[in-house]
Formats: C-alpha cells, sequence, structure tokens
C-alpha cells in the first residue's frame, strides 16, 4: 500500500507526538484560574477544533473578558516550559523508519510556530526522517491550509503520490484543500466520532496505520 504514494505528510501534535492529555491539562488549568468547568478528557477531545481559539470559546473562556491572545500566550508559556514531558506515540518512529528506508519522502506540516517545531523534531531526534519541515509563524496554532498548498506546488509531484496523516478534522480539510490523499488517527486530540464527518479514511492508532501500509 505505500509503494502507491512518493511523499507521505504528517501533522505533529496528537499524531507523532502524544500531548494530548498534556494539552489538557494546560487548559484546565486556565479554565480553573477563570472560575469555569475543567475538561474531561473525553470533552476536551470532544471540543477540540482548529482554530484554537474556537474550541476556548467552546470550552467557556470569553474573549471579552481575557483576550485570545493573552489567553494563548498563557497556554503557549507553559507548553514551551514543559513540553519535552510528552512523549511520541508508540510506533511512530518504527513507522517513520519504515517509510524512510523505503525511499519515500516524508514532510512535516503542523500548526506549530515553525521555530518550535524544528526544535523539538530535533530533540526527538526526528530530523533526519523528513525533508521539509513546515510550521506557523506564529503562536496561535490556526489554518495551516495556505501551508499545504504551498507544499504541494514545492513538491512537484503527481498528488494522487502524496499522502497526507493527521488527527483532526483540520488535517482532512487541508488535504481536501491540497488534492491529496488523508488518513487519520483518532487517538489524537478530536474524538473518532468526530473524525467520521465527509467520510474520512480513519485508523485507530500508528500500529493500525502501519499494518495497513504494509511497512
Amino acid at each position: 500500500m505505500i509503494s502507491n504514494y512518493k511523499h507521505v505528510i504528517w501533522d505533529w501534535n496528537g499524531t507523532l507526538l502524544n500531548d494530548v492529555d498534556f494539552c489538557r491539562r494546560i487548559i484546565n488549568r486556565i479554565l480553573d484560574e477563570n472560575n469555569l468547568p475543567v475538561l474531561s478528557s473525553k470533552k476536551y477531545r470532544e471540543i477540540f477544533t482548529f482554530p484554537v481559539q474556537n474550541y476556548y470559546q467552546a470550552a467557556g473562556l470569553d474573549f471579552s473578558k481575557i483576550s485570545f491572545e493573552v489567553l494563548g500566550k498563557d497556554f503557549i508559556d507553559e507548553y514551551e516550559e514543559k513540553k519535552l514531558s510528552c512523549s511520541l506515540f508508540e510506533n511512530a518512529v518504527d513507522v517513520l523508519s519504515s517509510i524512510h528506508k523505503k525511499g519515500i519522502g516524508q514532510s512535516v506540516l503542523s500548526a506549530y510556530l515553525h521555530d518550535n517545531l524544528v526544535s523539538i523534531l530535533d530533540h526527538y531526534n526526528l530530523t533526519k526522517y523528513f525533508d521539509n519541515i513546515i510550521g506557523l509563524d506564529n503562536i496561535y496554532a490556526g489554518s495551516k491550509t495556505h501551508l499545504g498548498l504551498s507544499l504541494v506546488e514545492q513538491l512537484k509531484l503527481p498528488k494522487e503520490q502524496l499522502l497526507f496523516i493527521g488527527d483532526t478534522l483540520h488535517d482532512a480539510e487541508v488535504a481536501q484543500a491540497m488534492g491529496v490523499h488523508s488518513i487519520l488517527i483518532a487517538n489524537g486530540h478530536q474524538v473518532k466520532k468526530k473524525l467520521i464527518a465527509n467520510d474520512n479514511f480513519i485508523l485507530d492508532n500508528l500500529l493500525d496505520l502501519k499494518i495497513y501500509l504494509e511497512l
């Protein structure tokens, strides 16, 4: 199956990096400080979305009281301070290595700040697997569609030979805008029930992905 593709494009947070509960703990600290109910793991994954300001509002935060810019900086400051406590998802290195050994190109396309993305990939010794590392130019985790469209142009490959792997509906939307195939992994930031929208192709975890791609 992987032989159908010449290049795999990966999301980072919630797809390769297991930062789901870590992010929930940070937003819960912010909610608690604003006298709002904290989120269970299930509730967090039900309301998480892009742009993240929409899920902040779904969690109950009122931007007329505290701006999204202030809240977002508060979140990212703690995230950056403690992010290395996160681990990669099980089988992440195995899948990346297997694809790399087959001579298939790989890129990371993330809503994470570019410089921080480069740094954390280097920390986890993953840089060697990627031809392109692409992140946003700000900390507020908005859309990455424009970056995806630029990447397609840069790769100069037939779109049917590109595969996008992510964990959110936004990843599927980006892949659709790029005109490429996508697979969503259902143990990240959004629950499987949410991912099923629009007939997205979904696998439960990276082990299932490895089996599906015949790695």
